[in-house]
Order: structure tokens, then C-alpha cells, then sequence
């Protein structure tokens, strides 16, 4: 009895100062991580990061650090953490390869998130396709086009193109082209679109609309017509301006461009 009494009092000795020494490294490293996490947090919200994905974003790195923390206790006991280290290295290895196309349009997805190129209802063209965004998921973005399709673009394929947010700044230029017979009257026929630019009531009067002489293709005049309006208004506007030109050059007397063809006949 004695003897296990003086073993168990070298033992107590011997291995206090490292169990006292590692409580409190598990205490102190638990404050400093729960202190993290909640510095996370506060800093996602200030982002303006989606509700979604900030628990997703913090348990991540709260699991992170509660690994390296235990760890780290572990070696204080002298427990050889090499092998733990290469069975988890070894493990998300093989995760990361199994789901490499899923985690790339995941990390994309959490990139669109915190920078936001776009939000929901701006007007963009992604991966090639352009409409309205309705939703952006961790994995993909949901666009509805004008004809009401619904498009799934994953997130992948955004972030690795171009990204084109055309009703991100509140405002737009609505580009199009109006072509005229050659032998047009120019200041006659950009005072007539002009004034249907002013009778639109989604025409911005601020910055003013331009029409300017784009090309002089043979037999005809191509003007670039360029009223300002709303983001929203975008495809009103595109469609209103189209229709009521034509309109207008009908009651003005103004000539569209007719295909032509100059006959060259030899009397050899």
C-alpha cells in the first residue's frame, strides 16, 4: 500500500505542473476562441454577409481552432500528435478530392456572398447568361431572363468570367441603333427622336439622352440613340423607345433604309 501510496505521489508530482499547465491552456485557448468567433460574427454582420452563411462561415473556424487547441493540449501530456495531424490531413485530402467541383462552386458562392458583385434583383450577365437574380445559394445563382426562364448558373462558372452587373449603379444608359435613308435630314431626325425621349415618362431628363451619328454605311444612316433611365426601367425604356420611333418616323416622313442594289451594265 505504501508503494502505491509513493508511486501515486511521484506520479501527482510529476504530472501536476502539466495538467495544471494544459487546464489552463484549454481554458485560456477556449475565452480566446469563443472572443474570435464573436469578433467573426460582428464583422460578417458589418460585411453585410447573408444570414445563411455566417454560422456556416464561424463554426468553420471555431472548429478549426477547437482542433489546433486540443491539439495542442494533447502534446502538452506528450502525446505524439504527428499521426492525428496526418490522419486528418490524409482525411481531408480525400474529402477535397471527392468533391472538388462542389466545394470550388461552394468557396465561388461564399466569394459572391461577402463581395457581392451583384444582390438580388439587379439586372446581370453571368457565364454567358443575362437576367434578373432571384436568389444566391451557396452553390449556385438563380436567374429568371425576360421570357421568364429560369436559369441555374453555378457559382463555380460566375467567379472564374466575367461578371457584368448592368442595374447595379441605379441608373443606365439604354444603347441602341436607329438606321435612316441616306438622304436623311440628321438634325431633323435627332430632333424627332429626342422628342420622343422627352415623352417617355421613364426617360431620365438628367443625364440628358444623346443622338449621335454612329456609322454611314452605304445608302443609309445608322445613329446611336442613347436615352438614360433607371435600372429597372432598362428593358421599358429599350422596348418604348423602339416602338415609338418607328411611330414617329411614319408621322414626320422620315425614310428607313431599303436594301439596294447598283447594276453596272457593259456595252462591250
Amino acid at each position: 500500500m505504501e508503494n502505491y501510496l509513493s508511486q501515486f505521489s511521484n506520479m501527482a508530482i510529476q504530472y501536476a505542473p502539466k495538467v495544471v499547465a494544459a487546464l489552463l491552456t484549454w481554458l485560456a485557448g477556449s475565452w480566446i476562441i469563443n472572443w474570435l468567433t464573436r469578433l467573426l460574427t460582428a464583422v460578417l454582420m458589418k460585411r453585410g454577409v447573408e444570414s445563411s452563411v455566417r454560422p456556416f462561415l464561424v463554426s468553420i473556424v471555431e472548429v478549426g481552432l477547437k482542433v489546433m487547441l486540443l491539439l495542442t493540449v494533447a502534446g502538452m501530456f506528450g502525446v505524439q500528435t504527428t499521426s492525428f495531424i496526418a490522419i486528418f490531413g490524409a482525411l481531408a485530402f480525400a474529402i477535397g478530392t471527392a468533391l472538388s467541383g462542389s466545394l470550388g462552386h461552394f468557396a465561388s458562392g461564399v466569394l459572391v456572398l461577402i463581395f457581392k458583385p451583384y444582390k438580388v434583383g439587379d439586372l446581370v450577365t453571368v457565364a454567358g447568361q443575362t437576367g434578373t437574380v432571384t436568389e444566391i445559394q451557396v452553390f449556385n445563382t438563380v436567374l429568371l431572363t425576360l421570357d421568364n426562364k429560369k436559369i441555374i448558373v453555378p457559382n463555380g462558372s460566375v467567379t472564374s468570367g466575367v461578371i457584368t452587373n448592368i442595374s447595379g449603379q441605379g441608373q443606365i444608359r439604354v444603347d441602341m441603333m436607329v438606321n435612316v435613308a441616306g438622304d436623311s435630314d440628321i438634325d431633323k431626325v435627332r430632333a424627332v427622336i429626342l422628342q420622343v425621349a422627352d415623352g417617355c415618362p421613364l426617360v431620365l431628363k438628367d443625364p440628358a439622352a444623346a443622338v449621335v451619328v454612329n456609322k454611314l454605311p452605304v445608302g443609309m444612316i445608322e445613329l446611336a440613340v442613347c436615352p438614360w433611365a433607371k435600372s429597372e426601367h432598362y428593358w421599358d425604356v429599350y422596348f418604348y423607345m423602339h416602338e415609338h420611333i418607328k411611330k414617329a418616323f411614319d408621322a414626320n416622313g422620315i425614310a428607313m433604309p431599303k436594301p439596294a442594289m447598283d447594276v453596272l451594265v457593259s456595252n462591250k
